[in-house]
Order: structure tokens, then C-alpha cells, then sequence
């Protein structure tokens, strides 16, 4: 396998070395200024052993720091900052890292107690001689691992996900596939540096092409409009990012002719509203293209760029993915209709290499022959197009002998003029084994739509036997850091 930053490592020339690399808010660095910066750094923590943690804020300092451990072969555990005491903790404790490297003058938590720390020195000076000490004199075998990132934790404790070098390597080629990604582009984004979307593909999917990336630091629509007016031609964000989007581009029509000069514009970590595509396409003349992935997979299927953007699908598997859908009982659906629907598995290089001391876990989450059981639901047209419907666990519900995917409901709940967030869930009862609760952020507090007006909207739009039955009204719903609805958090789950 090539380096994972031939940019780097290859030693940057000087036509090449003075490139844009990475920017944060006014503070950016070239090529060779990232070469010379993550190779100091790189030198100090080769010799460390074991694991590096990193205090993974939206800085230049944090993609300075994992690039620096991937250059010196050691594996980086990016850490969320605003993790709990006791999540912090457990983690601190699964991962056992020899060291921290943080940004000067952050402030870390009690939990790190007297583990050695290095600050990210993100400005030092290029060498004379044009090249910069990359910290290892070899590349590293490619099941090396890369990146300890650990899970959300919704059914338990966080796992740590071992990713290694050759599954980054995979994922972010197959998108340049998929996504027609060369040097030539510029990212803007605006997500977290401790997940998979934000510092995989949004940092060193740039870094590995050549190419450069701006973060936006906290997102806004200012930044946005911002950067794709002075040349950035792709923004990554989640679903709550673009419903921002499209809730203002009515009022802001210099947002809408930013957004309609980016050549890509792409949504993941949770579905994005068929509303929200329609409003986005209708504003900028520009279809938003969704992709579909986890922690542990990295990223499974894409809409291309050279595909149809439809709406409400996660396109197709990216090359080297294998993808099925099964049955309860583990057989394979094999007839692809858009409405059977199954378990998603996986194959392929893109995958993780073991939860990190859980070797039970890791056996249970794999087949006998090797597919990643994902836990999501979806349903796969004949063209190969897969349309996710929810998780396994908490989005598949079993409703008068149906089986019936959450999502497919909580778009069309979006499409009513008076709901302004939803959420769907199941509910144990006598007589349907269990009955559809819509959950629902009314549009206007003082005037929710009614409970049979809903219904019926839903009905109208899908089939009767989807329709909730029951409706509870809420301020808001729980979110996570990334924007997904935390189903086990709403009142009474």
C-alpha cells in the first residue's frame, strides 16, 4: 500500500509544498509547513509505544496531531471534549495511551490524571532544504492500525473501533471514485475531529488527494456562503447542518447562489429529510448527495457524482464493498424490489480489524464468512440502490404482521407544513404486536397539528397500516454531537 499522504511523505516539492493543506479560521498551513510540523512532532512520539491520545477540538492543532501519529506509525485514539467524567474515564482506561497530544493551553479534565502531554507546536518552520523528517523511514504494513475511535455507546459502554491504515486507504480512494475527488478541490466543513466523517473524510480524505480543507471552526451559513464564494467546490455536513441550510435560503439569496456554484454537496451520519433535498434543489438548482457508513465500516455506498441524486437513498456500494440484505434468520434477500426489508451486511477492505480488548463483541458483530452485521435496516431497488429505513434495535418496528421502517414514516411526517422535527418509534401493543408512536416538534407550539391529521397525512402518502397511532408533542428531540435523534433518550423509551 502507498503512503497514506504521498504528499508528505514522498517530500513535497516546492511548486507541490506550497500548496494550501489545512485551514482553521484566519491560522492555515501549506504543505510544507504541515510536512515540517506533523514530522517534528512525529519524531517525539515514534518512540512512545503503544497509543497516543488525542484532544480532538476543531483546531489545527488536532489535524496536526493525528496526521503526526499516522506519519510516526503510532495509533491515535481522538477523544471527544466534551465527553462525561465517566465516559472519559472508561475510555482513558480501555485505550491505555502512553501519552496525550493536545493544543496549547487546553485545559484537560482530572480523568487524565499525570499521563505525559505534548503540545502541538502547528507553526514551525519549514526546513532550508524543503523536506521535513516524516518521523518513520517506512511505511507501515497496512493492517497496521491507524485510529481508535471509539462508538457512540448507545447499548453500553463505548467500544473502540480499530481502524487500520488500509481501511482509511480504501474508503477514501473509493470515494475519489465515486465521487470524481482530485487535488483540485477544496472542502469546507464544520464537523467534529473525534468521528469518522469529520476528521476521515473531511481531513485527511483532502490530505490524501492533495487537495486542501477549510474549517469552518463552529458552523454557520455566514462561513458557508463565505467559503464557497472564494473557490471551495465541496461541503460535507449532517442533516441538522442542511436543515439549517434550507430554512434559510429563502431569506438569503446570496447562500443560494454559493451553494448552487459547489460542485459537490454531501450529507451523511444520519438520513437527510426528503424535505430538506427538495427545499436545498429547489433554492441552488444543486441535489445534495447522500453517502452511508460507521465507525466500524468507514463508508459502505455513495450516491456517485456521476449518478442520479436520489432523494432518500444512500446510493450504491462503493468499489470493493460487498453488500446484502438478509432476513431475521440471517438468509440473503436476494429479489431487490424497494420494499423487502433486511439487515445490511458488509465485506470488503474498508472494514475495522476487532473492538479494542473485546473479542467477544468483535465475533458477534461478524458472520462465519466474514459479513459486518451493521444492525441497519434497508431496502435495495433493482438498480442497486439502497434506501436505509432505521436501525435494527430501535427503528424497525413490527406492526400488524409488517415490517416497518421508521425513516420512510419520519420523511413523510417532515413534509407537513406544521412539523418541524420527528421522530418515530415503536410501542408494545395487544393487538398489533406493536404500535407506530410518532414523536413530534410542532412547526407552531401554540397550534400542533392534530394526532388524526397526521395520520392521515402519513396514510395518504404511504400506506394505512404505517400511520401512527399515537403522537406525543415535545420541545425538542434529543440529539447527539453529530446530529442523530437519540431514540433511547426521548420521554418513557
Amino acid at each position: 500500500m502507498s503512503s497514506l499522504f504521498p504528499g508528505l511523505t514522498d517530500g513535497p516539492t516546492d511548486t507541490a509544498g506550497g500548496r494550501p493543506a489545512l485551514r482553521f479560521g484566519d491560522r492555515s498551513l501549506t504543505y510544507a509547513e504541515l510536512a515540517a510540523s506533523a514530522g517534528v512532532l512525529a519524531e517525539r512520539i515514534s518512540g512512545a509505544g503503544g497509543r497516543v491520545a488525542v484532544w480532538a477540538t476543531p483546531t489545527l492543532e488536532t489535524a496536526v496531531g493525528v496526521v503526526a501519529a499516522l506519519l510516526a506509525g503510532v495509533p491515535a485514539v481522538p477523544l471527544n471534549p466534551k465527553s462525561g467524567e465517566s465516559e472519559l474515564g472508561h475510555i482513558l482506561k480501555d485505550s491505555s495511551p502512553t501519552l496525550v497530544i493536545a493544543a496549547p493551553g487546553d485545559q484537560l479534565p482530572a480523568a487524565f490524571g499525570a499521563l505525559e502531554r505534548i503540545d502541538v507546536e502547528a507553526d514551525v518552520d519549514v526546513r532550508p532544504s524543503g523536506g521535513a523528517s516524516t518521523g518513520t523511514a517506512y511505511e507501515p504494513a497496512p493492517e497496521t492500525p491507524a485510529l481508535i475511535v471509539y462508538t457512540s455507546g448507545t447499548t453500553g459502554p463505548p467500544k473502540g473501533a480499530v481502524i487500520p491504515r488500509r481501511a482509511i486507504a480504501a474508503t477514501l480512494d473509493a470515494l475519489a471514485d465515486a465521487w470524481q475527488w482530485t487535488d483540485e478541490d477544496v472542502l469546507v466543513h464544520a464537523l467534529p475531529l473525534f468521528h469518522v466523517h469529520g476528521l476521515i473524510l473531511g481531513i485527511l480524505g483532502p490530505l490524501r488527494r492533495g487537495g486542501s480543507v477549510r474549517h469552518l471552526g463552529r458552523f454557520g451559513t455566514e462561513g458557508v456562503t463565505r467559503e464557497l464564494n472564494d473557490g471551495a467546490t465541496m461541503l460535507f455536513g449532517v442533516p441538522t447542518m442542511y436543515h439549517r441550510i434550507a430554512e434559510a435560503l429563502p431569506g438569503d439569496p446570496e447562500l443560494a447562489g454559493a451553494l448552487g456554484r459547489a460542485r459537490l454537496l454531501v450529507s451523511g451520519s444520519a438520513a437527510l429529510p426528503v424535505h430538506d433535498h427538495e427545499r436545498i434543489t429547489a433554492a441552488t438548482g444543486r441535489r445534495v448527495v447522500e453517502r452511508y457508513g460507521m465507525t466500524e465500516t468507514l463508508m459502505n455506498t455513495s450516491v456517485r457524482a456521476d449518478g442520479e441524486p436520489r432523494a432518500g437513498t444512500v446510493g450504491v456500494p462503493l468499489p470493493g464493498v460487498e453488500l446484502r440484505l438478509v432476513e431475521e434468520d440471517g438468509s440473503p434477500i436476494t429479489a431487490y424490489d424497494g420494499e423487502s426489508v433486511g439487515e445490511i451486511q458488509v465485506r470488503g477492505p474498508n472494514l475495522f480489524s476487532e473492538y479494542l480488548n473485546r473479542p467477544d463483541a468483535t465475533d458477534a458483530a461478524f458472520t462465519a464468512d466474514g459479513w459486518f452485521r451493521t444492525g441497519d435496516m434497508a431496502v435495495r431497488d433493482a438498480d442497486g440502490y439502497v434506501r436505509i429505513v432505521g436501525r435494527k434495535a430501535t427503528d424497525l418496528i413490527k406492526s400488524g404482521g409488517y415490517k416497518i421502517g421508521a425513516g420512510e414514516i419520519e420523511n413523510a411526517l417532515l413534509e407537513h407544513a406544521g412539523v418541524r422535527e420527528a421522530a418515530v418509534t415503536g410501542e408494545p401493543d395487544a393487538d398489533l404486536g406493536e404500535r407506530i408512536v410518532a414523536w413530534i416538534v410542532p412547526a407552531d407550539p401554540q397550534s400542533p397539528p392534530g394526532a388524526d391529521e397526521l395520520a392521515n397525512h402519513v396514510a395518504g402518502r404511504l400506506a394505512p397500516h404505517k400511520r401512527p397511532r399515537v403522537v406525543r408533542y415535545l420541545d425538542a428531540l434529543p440529539r447527539n454531537d453529530m446530529g442523530k435523534i437519540m431514540k433511547r433518550a426521548l420521554p418513557g423509551e
